[in-house]
């Protein structure tokens, strides 16, 4: 049997150390190129192996720039290793390829907002403007950049009983000692 029907067989029954085997075996042969990288770089991030994921990963992306999912994996695998500005330009990457993939546009917004890039967390979340998280998002972009529009934004997400405690914790989180809220009757 040859090496791509094994391996189907072994992906399919989640066998993912004998689909590290395979993949392996096919990675060093001549030829070997981005779907084989990447597929090596899934299995190892299915076992829990980030850091030699991440390699694989970013060997498929250099084999194939314009492979989005490689982009989105590497961000996946580098946010599990903590590297939060690498995992942020990978799913940026993802992003700009796929401008449709509304995980790697989430991801890639959750980590511009925590790392204070607050420009380009507005660009991934106007996308999703409607969606929950992403409203608060654009609150706490507003907030921490001063922009009028905050007082607006927070009103508005107040008001949607569905984050109501998200909404909160966005405002105590952007607050700095002194929360912009009437709680009086």
């Amino acid at each position: 049997m040859d090496d791509q029907a094994k391996l189907g067989r072994l992906l399919a029954a989640q066998d993912w150390a004998g689909a590290e085997r395979v993949l392996k075996r096919m990675a060093g042969a001549k030829g070997a190129g981005a779907p084989v990288f990447y597929n090596l770089g899934k299995v190892l991030f299915e076992q829990g192996r980030f850091r030699p994921a991440a390699t694989w990963l970013e060997k498929a992306a250099r084999a194939a720039p314009g492979h989005a999912n490689a982009w989105f994996e590497l961000g996946r695998a580098r946010l599990e290793l903590g590297e939060l500005e690498p995992a942020r330009a990978a799913f940026a990457e993802a992003l700009r390829l796929d401008p449709r993939d509304e995980d790697a546009r989430r991801n890639a917004g959750r980590l511009a907002l925590r790392l204070g890039r607050f420009a380009e967390a507005r660009a991934a979340w106007e996308a999703l403007a409607g969606d929950g998280e992403a409203d608060i998002a654009l609150y706490r972009v507003a907030a921490e950049t001063r922009d009028p529009q905050a007082a607006r934004l927070r009103v508005a997400i107040l008001a949607r009983r569905d984050i109501r405690a998200a909404a909160i914790k966005a405002l105590v989180r952007v607050s700095k000692g002194a929360v912009p809220l009437d709680l009086g009757g």
